[in-house]
């Protein structure tokens, strides 16, 4: 072959005994990041316990060794997302010195907007401290609480310096309920773009901080339902599971659990009453997705303008929810490990519940849109939870004071007391 021809030359085709080209990868400098935030995402849809190491592994397209050499354990990834969270939710309250020769309105609402701010940019995952917080050992879980009570006493005493003539308590109320209604948004899907989102919020928080609200009425306990007899079984087992699940968490508690809570003799025994342990969730939360659609169509007949339709589903859905409050919990926080064709059927009843409320509110107020108004209804229902769990205690935070605040959060504060 000539110099010529050689330089024109072509490589020859790779034989099949050639060694194969070794590919090189490496590692991205972020990769820890990257885990991070990929194992958040995962809890965020899935839940602590639906979420495994291998599935967080398969998500980033590596090995579950390779996974293990930055984070020990799932666990220590829940953790580090849930306590980012909170170190987050400080931040979005801590005001810059120089901010405190500012009037009172101006500090609070620069705090409002910093939490709203937060909330949205993290809404895949702040649902995580509403519900899964119970799975964090308990220094972690005491870290955590100490993080958002810090923040929700900062709210609470800026609500102060703005309206001193509020007692202590309601003004830990009214900050226990801004942050209710804005973290709300980590419970649904529905869509909004980040300005609207925005707005509806901050005109949802500034009306509990504003409202004047009517005193409510003397506290006085509501008698408990009489023990279920014994040959109520099916109801029996209903009502121990469903406590079972909002003490430990689905997956902490077992059919043994249950049978003995109900003093059943063997496990053996639920299973003539209810196919599996997800079927008796199943059962609970068709049971409360009823009670509530139920209440609907009577309300509405029974009044004579949407206002009034609405403000009697408020009360019969505090009601239902005080008479109920494990159930309301769990509701929220075990959704998930109902079996998939229950849980369809079950969030077609919600879609229904949710789109029946959104078109009275527009009706009352029709200066918002549809999706606005769906913003605002899925806040009410998520802050009859954390009300009840914040305030054990009925004689701080009673039902009537709960109305009230369900109305304000829907109808603004202008509309109390009219």
């Amino acid at each position: 072959m000539s110099r010529g021809q050689r330089a024109t030359a072509q490589p020859s085709e790779p034989s099949a005994t050639d060694p194969p080209e070794r590919v090189i990868r490496r590692r991205p400098k972020n990769r820890r990041a990257q885990i991070a935030a990929t194992s958040a995402a995962a809890f965020g849809s899935l839940g602590y316990h639906g979420v495994s190491m291998e599935d967080i592994a398969s998500r980033l397209g590596i090995s579950s060794a390779a996974l293990y050499r930055h984070y020990p354990s799932k666990y220590a990834l829940f953790r580090e997302e849930l306590l980012r969270l909170g170190t987050a939710t400080v931040a979005a309250v801590t005001l810059p010195e120089q901010a405190a020769e500012l009037p009172p309105e101006h500090r609070l609402g620069r705090v409002i907007d910093s939490v709203i701010a937060d909330t949205i940019a993290n809404r895949p995952t702040v649902a995580l401290v509403r519900w899964e917080r119970r799975y964090l050992d308990d220094t972690d879980r005491t870290t955590l609480d100490d993080q958002f009570t810090g923040a929700v006493a900062v709210v609470r005493d800026l609500i102060g310096e703005l309206r001193p003539e509020l007692s202590r308590r309601e003004r830990g109320v009214r900050a226990v309920a801004l942050f209710s209604v804005v973290s709300s948004i980590g419970d649904h899907h529905a869509t909004l773009p980040v300005k609207p989102l925005t707005a509806v919020l901050n005109s949802a928080a500034w009306s509990l901080v504003r409202a004047d609200l009517p005193a409510a009425e003397a506290f006085s306990r509501h008698p408990r339902a009489v023990e279920i007899p014994q040959s109520f079984k099916h109801e029996l087992l209903l009502r121990k599971a469903v406590e079972l699940f909002h003490q430990r968490g689905y997956p902490n508690v077992s059919v043994e659990d249950i049978a003995m809570a109900a003093d059943l003799s063997a496990a053996s025994a639920v299973y003539r009453y209810y196919r599996s342990k997800s079927d008796l969730l199943a059962a609970a939360f068709r049971r409360a997705a009823d009670r509530v659609s139920g209440a609907i169509g009577p309300a509405t007949a029974a009044s004579s303008d949407p206002a009034e339709a609405l403000s009697k589903l408020i009360d019969l859905y505090v009601a239902g929810s005080f008479a109920e409050r494990e159930l309301t919990f769990v509701y929220y926080a075990e959704f998930g490990h109902v079996p998939a064709e229950e849980r369809a059927v079950l969030r077609n009843i919600q879609r229904l519940i949710v789109a029946e409320w959104v078109k009275l509110l527009v009706r009352v107020r029709p200066e918002l849109s549809e999706a606005q108004a769906r913003i605002l209804v899925q806040a009410a229902f998520s802050l009859v939870v954390d009300l009840g769990r914040a305030f054990d205690n009925e004689s701080i935070c009673p039902q009537d004071k709960v109305i009230q605040l369900l109305e304000v959060t829907l109808f603004g504060a202008e509309s109390i007391g009219t």
